[in-house]
């Protein structure tokens, strides 16, 4: 659920495209220019709210790089350190673990962490994630690492939620995702990818806004989902396996800034990152994998949902 901090405390371009292609869209199926032009309205005026709502962060994510081992011990890396297992992360804020006050309740490191403990292998992890990032940005982050001579054993990618308020193409992101994926397949790694999340889950943006980002989500979800496999990737459908958890208990799983998971939240996508993880590594042993839906289940029903759905379907 990265990246709104950051772009809600920016110019608001980007909500302005996604405002004007919903107005566009109902306008030329419901009731007309005029009706198109008071959707553009209500949403943008939403977006500003929801602004002044969610802070604009500015720091980043406790830095959890190093050497994980079994007994629960962590050493610092250096070019002469024996490890069995290279773990990265790459991705946006969710995948750096913005939100939480230190590196043991990021994501990266809690999965390190029990890879190690499970597994009895020493773990190096290093966080490549960058606040604010998009999909345009996973190339990057990617051959900095190469550039540096490095190649993970197992990658895990979070990215997505910065793609729809950048209301970057769905098409496209999901591409740049395979992309992405294929091109640390190709260097040997192993890669688990957590789709776009929930926005349904974040009260903090009104309604029938939240309702917007959550159709785009989705759908970008399902597209990235594909590009995955395709690339040989796994792919984890966050935002079917984590809104239940994040509804039930909220102000749980969300850190003060009321957008960012706490470190609940980051600890429930641990568990749900394990399972591929341990198995792409072949430590899941002879148990079948849980199963994920095959497709997320229906949202909210409104005018406005209607109208981007079908937006969507041309994006």
């Amino acid at each position: 659920m990265s990246g709104w901090s950051r772009k809600v405390g920016a110019d608001s371009w980007a909500w302005g495209r996604v405002c004007r292609d919903v107005g566009a869209t109902a306008a030329a199926t419901a009731a007309g220019a005029s009706a198109g032009w008071a959707v553009w309205n209500y949403l943008n005026g939403q977006a500003a709210t929801a602004r002044t709502v969610i802070p604009h962060r500015t720091d980043n994510a406790p830095d959890g790089d190093g050497v994980y081992h079994p007994d629960g011990r962590v050493t610092r890396y250096t070019r002469d350190t024996e490890v069995d297992l290279f773990l990265t992360v790459f991705g946006d804020s969710t995948a750096a673990g913005l939100g939480v006050d230190t590196a043991d309740e990021t994501p990266g490191v809690q999965v390190a962490r029990r890879v190690a403990a499970e597994t009895g292998k020493t773990v190096r992890y290093a966080n490549k994630a960058i606040v604010g990032a998009t999909s345009k940005g996973l190339a990057a982050q990617i051959d900095a690492m190469f550039i540096a001579h490095e190649r993970p054993d197992v990658a895990i990618i979070l990215i997505g939620a910065n793609d729809v308020t950048s209301r970057n193409g769905i098409r496209a992101s999901a591409r740049r995702l395979g992309d992405a994926v294929r091109l640390l397949v190709g260097g040997g790694a192993k890669v688990v990818v957590g789709t776009c999340p929930d926005f349904g889950v974040i009260t903090a943006i009104p309604q029938p806004l939240r309702t917007v980002l959550r159709q785009w989500g989705l759908r970008l979800a399902a597209a990235q989902r594909a590009a995955v496999r395709a690339a040989g990737g796994r792919s984890v459908p966050l935002a079917d396996l984590m809104a239940k958890e994040f509804r039930a208990q909220l102000d749980f799983m969300l850190s003060p800034d009321q957008y960012h998971p706490s470190a609940a939240g980051y600890a429930l996508a641990a568990d749900i990152l394990m399972p591929p993880v341990l198995d792409a590594i072949g430590e899941w042993g002879s148990a079948p994998l849980p199963e994920p839906p095959e497709e997320s289940p229906a949202v909210e029903e409104s005018r406005v949902a209607t109208a981007l759905r079908r937006l969507l379907k041309q994006v």
